[in-house]
């Protein structure tokens, strides 16, 4: 059996990834409207009905800014750490109110989800990993550096979604103030193109069959840039972006190995029929 993945948005405008199987799914982060979530999963063939529980990141507003009219409407529950609750501005009812603890696993039906923690300008940020028929997936966005954590979590995925946030170039000569700037690219900030790769290429599994790049920067960086170069040392890895202004495609995570680079990849069978837009 297989998991599906889809990023139903990605940026700083709000973030939202899918990952389920045949009979339940998650979501990580709630950052766009219940409508826009709905219009997305619509296009995409998927069923929000399967969509059994969300998890928090952290408190930004673009990850949780859709949680408590989505999660009220379809009665989801919601996972988030005690420190992400209290310092975030949710109301989220006592009946679909969860908190998950650092490396104790979640069983979601045939999901089980780990939080681990992270480097980001939060009070208590996690990334996730999501395993189901043996398959794992990561969530590894809003991350500073990539701390023994993430590079433990990454080494394990057959596909993830993984942070390039900026160019250094783009970024040292763009318009931003230099107080952001140096938070943008600090230890507790978000992963540069160049750091991304490095993980990528230093850590990847062999059976990491597809890796989508996410939460790139509207000012700091651009699509085409990146798919370039990590095309450049993929290695069979089928390469993405996730769009700030659309879902991606649904892909279907087999757990085999892509060792073909000219083999397509594997998608959901409502996707073949859509256009990639970035």
């Amino acid at each position: 059996m297989s998991l599906y993945i889809s990023s139903l948005n990605s940026g700083s405008n709000g973030n939202c990834y899918y990952i389920g199987n045949q009979h339940e799914a998650v979501f990580v982060d709630a950052g766009i409207s219940c409508r826009e979530t709905e219009q997305r999963m619509l296009r995409s063939g998927l069923d929000i009905r399967k969509v059994k529980a969300v998890f928090i990141t952290h408190e930004h507003t673009d990850h949780t800014k859709g949680v408590e009219f989505i999660t009220r409407k379809y009665q989801i529950p919601v996972f988030i750490s005690a420190g992400t609750y209290s310092n975030s501005r949710l109301k989220i009812g006592a009946g679909l109110l969860r908190h998950f603890e650092t490396d104790i696993p979640v069983q979601i039906g045939g999901l089980l989800v780990n939080a681990f923690s992270k480097l980001h300008d939060a009070s208590e940020p996690h990334s996730f990993t999501i395993t189901g028929n043996g398959i794992v997936v990561g969530v590894l966005t809003d991350i500073g550096s990539a701390c023994d954590n993430v590079i433990r979590n990454f080494s394990l995925c057959h596909a993830a979604f993984l942070e390039a946030n900026y160019d250094e170039a783009m970024l040292e000569n763009g318009y931003y103030p230099v107080y952001l700037k140096n938070r943008i690219r600090s230890d507790h900030g978000h992963l540069s193109n160049s750091q991304a790769l490095e993980l990528f290429t230093k850590y990847k599994a062999e059976h990491l069959s597809h890796l989508l790049l996410s939460h790139l920067s509207q000012d700091n960086n651009n699509p085409h840039l990146v798919e370039r170069i990590f095309k450049r040392y993929s290695g069979g890895t089928h390469i993405a972006i996730a769009s700030r202004h659309r879902e991606s495609l649904v892909y279907r995570i087999s757990g085999e190995s892509v060792s073909d680079p000219l083999k397509k990849p594997e998608l959901f069978p409502a996707q073949y029929i859509q256009t990639k837009l970035f």
